[in-house]
């Protein structure tokens, strides 16, 4: 069982910087790659980025692609997403989840936080 909670979400202006944190528990957190999706109203879960267990792999989605980055540190137990060059339609509630498998989808990861919302004002 791994237990995720992210924290780091909050408001911010079009072109600004934020930082997520999702800190797991469990002593097997070394073993799951770790992905970052996000939700906005009425709109799919959708996928941002996604980093494998040693973190020598990341994945990003298209619309994310130069402005975010996707880290961890295995010792702290934690994924982080620094998210640079905000715009308005970034605005969402940002999960982080954690799988055995590295992908891209949803159903692929066996454990999710609770959420962060993040919202970006124009």
């Amino acid at each position: 069982q791994v237990q995720l909670v992210e924290s780091g979400g909050g408001l911010v202006q079009a072109g600004g910087s934020l930082r997520l944190s999702c800190a797991a528990s469990g002593r097997t957190f070394s073993s799951y790659s770790m992905g970052w999706f996000r939700q906005a109203p009425g709109k799919e879960r959708e996928f941002v980025a996604a980093i494998t267990w040693s973190g020598g792999t990341t994945y990003y989605a298209d619309l994310v692609k130069g402005r975010f980055t996707i880290s961890r540190d295995n010792a702290k137990n934690t994924v982080y997403l620094q998210m640079n060059s905000l715009k308005p339609e970034d605005t969402a509630v940002y999960y982080c989840a954690a799988g055995v498998r590295f992908g891209w989808r949803v159903y692929e990861y066996d454990y999710w936080g609770q959420g962060t919302q993040v919202t970006v004002s124009s």
